[in-house]
């Protein structure tokens, strides 16, 4: 089970690292879209465009659905709860650190040198 979901981090982390992708998200939040619309949308080439979205698809955030000759692609059934709370957990272990150097700095302070 724990690699199974580090395996799902890493494909989600992964995924969400090129600023095209998170880009290609957003645009997904708004509605669907072809494939060629966000060839247009980001001004890349539909090959260009294929391969972000099959990394999106890879990881679950992105669905696609062939209609016709047309490739429709919406936001996928992943909603990011694992890559949020590694986050949140990340972030308390910073903020607990940074807290304890507070304290140390604090009560060290008035201490000749």
């Amino acid at each position: 089970m724990v690699q199974y979901t580090q395996t799902r981090l890493d494909s989600a982390f992964a995924a969400l690292a090129d600023p095209t992708r998170r880009g290609i998200l957003v645009r997904l939040g708004r509605g669907e879209a072809s494939i060629t619309e966000l060839s247009e949308s980001f001004g890349m080439t539909l090959t260009g465009i294929k391969k972000h979205v099959g990394v999106l698809e890879s990881a679950k955030l992105v669905t696609t659905e062939k209609v016709g000759r047309v490739r429709n692609c919406r936001l996928g059934p992943h909603r990011l709860e694992d890559e949020a709370a590694f986050i949140a957990k990340y972030r308390r272990m910073l903020e607990e650190r940074l807290d304890s150097l507070g304290d140390f700095l604090e009560r060290t302070k008035g201490e000749p040198t």
